[in-house]
């Protein structure tokens, strides 16, 4: 049976710069896949900005950006520095295959996620808890910032223009280890990562 799984992860810098973008199966195999996923997490950056306009907003989940189809989903939470964490979720899961079974196949097996109900705020509270994905992202994030050898300024779109700084993407290993593992250890419900 497939369950719900993250696709992808992006760091999104506060000048909406992409800092990094990981994918998870089946997708990390495909050739187009990250282009595919960047695509997706650019055009959730206006939907970042609306819902960051509310200024009584005092939490830092932005819960649902964007239902893409029937199959993603994209999931975002914002620090105080605008550095942006988007969380795109795939309801058929790791396999790729549909959790619903199709008329005359026979493929796929229902499930709590099928039968077009498809994944709800109930089932993502976890990951936007204190103990879940997002938290466990920006603790990865923050410690990556305590690192004196990265200097996040450095990775500014306009300093990169002036050959004044490098590469916007995020290079650290043991960062890049923390991402694939909170995205490769997520299912819905979980109440700790």
């Amino acid at each position: 049976m497939s369950v719900p799984a993250i696709a992808c992860i992006g760091i999104i810098g506060k000048h909406d710069n992409p800092l990094h973008v990981s994918l998870f199966p089946p997708y990390e195999a495909q050739k187009t896949g990250l282009l595919e996923f960047s695509f997706l997490l650019n055009a959730s950056l206006d939907i970042f900005d609306a819902r960051c306009r509310d200024h009584n907003r005092v939490d830092q989940d932005l819960g649902m950006l964007q239902a893409i189809d029937d199959r993603l989903s994209i999931w975002g939470w914002q620090t105080g520095t605008r550095t942006r964490f988007a969380i795109v979720v795939d309801m058929w899961g790791k396999e790729g295959k549909p959790l619903v079974e199709r008329k005359g196949t026979g493929e796929g097996k229902e499930s709590r996620y099928g039968a077009g109900r498809g994944i709800q705020d109930a089932d993502m509270r976890p990951i936007l808890t204190e103990s879940q994905a997002f938290k466990a992202l920006q603790t990865a994030y923050i410690k990556l910032l305590q690192n004196p050898f990265y200097t996040p300024d450095e990775h500014t779109p306009m300093a990169v223009a002036h050959g004044k700084g490098k590469s916007g993407e995020i290079k650290s290993k043991n960062f890049i280890q923390e991402v694939r593992r909170i995205g490769g250890l997520w299912k819905p419900g979980m109440s700790t990562l």
